[in-house]
């Protein structure tokens, strides 16, 4: 059987094929990221900026062709500085699916962590809960994120260093509503607290519900380029919501919540 095809003067191999659905999958994958941020309509046009040097290519326009081909090449280096934080949510992603990934098949077989006691984690969930869900009855607002894989980088300069234990006592401190450092985020990472009166970057996202406020629009900004995790007590509701992804998880129960923090403390490592 012959294995290459005419196809208007080109030839058409099995290879080709499977190199279009390779770019259909990234290309699907890319309007997945990026669906709901204001990158998706600069990402479209650029998509349509291909689409049609293609076509003249196609139909042998060779002005058009040369300007499109010239403004592709320098477009190269326009993509990667406009979509730095997409680039580096999608290799983030990509790393969690390796082999070598610690939700991997290997991972799971070649490391000890199953054999591994999850008290100290356990002790970091119960004190969450317990401070959520005190500040949730006096309707005290706070932003907590939990830093997994990816180390935060924020305003040092506007924040408070704290380095302190993580208890209920200190978190409820913080965000107590004539304390210095209620405004801005709590950063919690490994079994620290990190900071406090940490100034997040606000999402831009025109999905989100218009009702919500800077705290929720906060934690949906740190979550949309990083594995981070970013509860949210609102001060006017005393609801409870929390932040993955890019996602607005809202009015959680503090049931759900733990399920959540268990996901992302512990099973993410188990």
């Amino acid at each position: 059987m012959k294995e290459v095809i005419e196809l208007y003067g080109y030839e058409f191999r099995w290879l080709n094929a499977l190199d279009l659905l390779i770019v259909i999958f990234l290309i699907i994958q890319l309007y997945r990221l990026l669906k709901g941020s204001l990158a998706f309509n600069i990402f479209v046009g650029l998509l349509m900026v291909y689409i049609t040097y293609f076509l003249v290519r196609w139909l042998q326009m060779p002005i058009l062709t040369n300007i499109l081909q010239n403004f592709i090449n320098v477009g190269i280096i326009a993509i990667i500085i406009i979509f730095q934080p997409e680039i580096r949510k999608f290799l983030l992603v990509l790393g969690k699916k390796t082999p070598l990934s610690k939700d991997s098949f290997l991972s799971k077989l070649f490391l000890p962590d199953k054999f591994k006691s999850y008290k100290e984690e356990e002790n970091i969930i119960n004190e969450i809960i317990v401070a959520i869900s005190r500040m949730q009855a006096t309707r005290t607002g706070a932003l907590i994120v939990i830093a997994t894989t990816y180390r935060l980088k924020f305003d040092s300069a506007s924040s408070i260093n704290i380095d302190g234990n993580v208890s209920s006592k200190l978190i409820e401190s913080i965000f107590e509503k004539h304390s210095p450092l209620h405004d801005g985020a709590l950063i919690i990472v490994g079994n620290k607290i990190l900071a406090a009166k940490v100034i997040l970057p606000v999402s831009e996202n025109p999905n989100l519900p218009t009702r919500i406020g800077l705290r929720h629009r906060s934690a949906v900004g740190i979550t949309e380029h990083s594995d981070n995790l970013a509860i949210i007590v609102s001060e006017e509701r005393g609801s409870v919501s929390y932040a993955q992804d890019g996602d607005l998880i809202q009015d959680v129960s503090l049931e759900d919540l733990k399920v959540k923090l268990y996901e992302v403390l512990i099973d993410g490592y188990a």
